[in-house]
């Protein structure tokens, strides 16, 4: 939530997106706020309500330690959402580590920041009801987070 007082007027604004850090400072994404708002339009793309977004970036230790502790889960991996809907409106918390998203990348032969919007997109389609388990799924997935971040790459 965001407090601005206009002329005396205290206006509250509801921030649906929000990036916030764990065990780590913060991340390198210029134009944050047009990601945020390519994340709203896939959600009014893919006809679902987005209620609140909470992005947690951290270390592979951090999301290491939350794959152990929900999902029973001992690697690493680069996501981890977590749906926390209760009503009509999307509510979930997505975890990415950024030293897998770099790592990732330097495997992939991709830029660290194409890759970090990639994995920000995956998470949101996690959520718009993609699976990514089998193949067809997974190619499901990497057809829209293309195009998302085309679309993304059109508006800048």
């Amino acid at each position: 939530m965001i407090f601005l007082t206009i002329f005396g007027v205290k206006h509250i604004f509801m921030t649906k997106i929000r990036f916030n850090y764990a065990d780590i400072r913060s991340i390198s994404l210029p134009g944050k706020k047009n990601v945020k708002k390519q994340i709203e339009d896939i959600f009014l793309k893919e006809r679902k309500v987005l209620e609140r977004l909470d992005y947690i970036f951290c270390s592979d230790t951090y999301l290491l330690e939350i794959n152990q502790a929900f999902l029973h889960h001992d690697y690493y991996t680069d996501i981890i959402t977590f749906d926390l809907s209760e009503g009509k409106g999307i509510v979930g918390e997505i975890y990415i580590s950024v030293d897998r998203v770099r790592e990732n990348a330097v495997n992939e032969g991709e830029i660290y920041q194409n890759e970090l919007l990639r994995v920000i997109f995956h998470g949101a389609l996690h959520l718009c009801g993609y699976a990514d388990k089998r193949k067809s799924e997974i190619v499901t997935m990497r057809q829209k987070e293309d195009y998302y971040l085309q679309l993304l790459k059109e508006k800048n």
